[in-house]
């Protein structure tokens, strides 16, 4: 990298913690994104030289997945940039410590690797004036939660860096998303905040990834990468619901007491079913259950004025469906056969045959979290998480788009004797 040359998203890593700076009351810096966007090189260095401005005779740690990947991807880079800044440094390498003198500041940096949940007991006991964790998407929960706990010298800040991990993931959740209530400063980098590399570098780096690995890497979104069930979907396939005329109107429904309840409203369109709204009620999180009573006025309040055509339910929700029956809705059973249910509804997302609008949420979050089980007890099947809105939408194309497939293909069988045909 030239050394003079930084993005201003970069300038904005070195600088965040200088006084004046709109960003200087911040506690925190998360910078994630894409592979090879610059964001270790210019957050190591801004904590290095934050460290060394701050603070004199003080302890700080510097983590990685493990030791090794710490010194190699960090360590190697940043120290003799700080060496060519005028610092000095020495490594021992036994205590894993690094000592860094500069402008008559002297401070101890620490190295440990948080490759697993045993690791959170290396890093007890000790007080830091500030942490910076690289890769922290790699590392267990409880090691870098002992991290943080481990910065209470008055000013400490935490500094994080990562490439994306699925969108259900631990850090994503907590420190992303909830970055402003954290008094967090979240940076999200792309290849094009890398000044270093060039145009025929990055169009490289974007014909070696395509859908899933394209996002994660090269976007730098938060994208489930490994065993999705619907690997090929990705944003491009993702619409505004259409205005106009619906011909039809469905309501699919996946039933839970603990579990989540989801329900999608799906219209015909020009020949397209869409799933233009959905309900989606989380017990856990609200930490509280919703009756039969209310889940049957939610479902109202989805389908509005619209003359549903039917509701195709959960099989295994007999206390819902009666409930529905008795306030006069026609529910249909759903077809339950999970993995001929997740060929038909690929296929019909493949060839446009559904489409998710934008305002389902949470069944667009589930599409990215929707994974095989890939334990080698279980081999063709998927695993019970995040399945909810999958289960509900699979519901609906197994029951409705299946029995309209079938009435296609079965439309001129010939009867024995008279030779007439039928059209079922």
């Amino acid at each position: 990298m030239d050394f003079v040359s930084f993005s201003p998203k970069q300038k904005t890593v070195l600088t965040w913690w200088m006084p004046g700076n709109p960003h200087f009351r911040r506690e925190a810096i998360v910078c994630d994104g894409a592979v090879r966007s610059g964001k270790t090189m210019a957050m190591g260095l801004s904590f290095f030289l934050w460290a060394m401005t701050c603070f004199d005779g003080k302890r700080f740690g510097v983590c990685g997945k493990t030791i090794a990947s710490l010194r190699r991807n960090v360590l190697s880079e940043i120290l003799p940039r700080l060496e060519a800044l005028g610092a000095q440094w020495k490594e021992k390498r036994t205590e894993n410590l690094v000592t860094v003198t500069f402008r008559g500041h002297r401070n101890q940096f620490y190295v440990f690797g948080g490759r697993d949940e045993a690791s959170a007991g290396l890093i007890q006991g000790i007080t830091f004036a500030g942490v910076l964790l690289d890769e922290v998407a790699l590392m267990p929960r409880s090691f870098v939660e002992q991290a943080c706990a481990r910065c209470s010298v008055a000013g400490s800040r935490l500094w994080f860096n990562c490439n994306p991990a699925g969108p259900g993931h631990w850090f994503y959740r907590t420190w992303i998303l909830e970055a402003e209530a954290r008094n967090c400063l979240r940076l999200h980098f792309t290849m094009e905040d890398n000044p270093s590399l060039t145009d025929q570098i990055r169009q490289r780096y974007q014909r070696l990834y395509t859908g899933v690995f394209y996002r994660r890497f090269v976007l730098g979104q938060w994208a489930q990468a490994e065993g999705r069930v619907y690997d090929f979907f990705g944003p491009d396939m993702v619409r505004p619901a259409p205005e106009g005329m619906y011909s039809e109107w469905y309501i699919s429904c996946d039933y839970g007491t603990v579990n989540p309840t989801s329900m999608g409203l799906w219209g015909l369109h020009q020949g397209v079913w869409y799933r233009v709204k959905e309900f989606y009620f989380n017990s856990r999180t609200a930490m509280r259950q919703m009756t039969d009573e209310e889940y049957a006025s939610a479902l109202a309040e989805l389908a509005g004025d619209r003359k549903i055509t039917a509701v195709i339910a959960d099989p295994s929700a007999a206390s819902f469906i009666e409930t529905l029956r008795r306030k006069g809705w026609r529910v249909i059973r759903a077809e339950n056969d999970v993995l001929s249910g997740i060929r038909l509804t690929s296929d019909c997302l493949k060839k446009g045959k559904i489409v998710i609008c934008e305002g389902c949420a949470d069944c667009l979050r589930e599409m990215d979290e929707y994974v095989w089980d890939l334990s080698s007890e279980a081999r063709d099947r998927v695993r019970k998480e995040n399945d909810h809105a999958m289960d509900d939408m699979r519901y609906f194309v197994a029951t409705v788009l299946k029995r309209q497939e079938a009435a296609f293909t079965a439309c001129a069988v010939e009867r024995r004797g008279d030779r007439k045909s039928t059209q079922f």
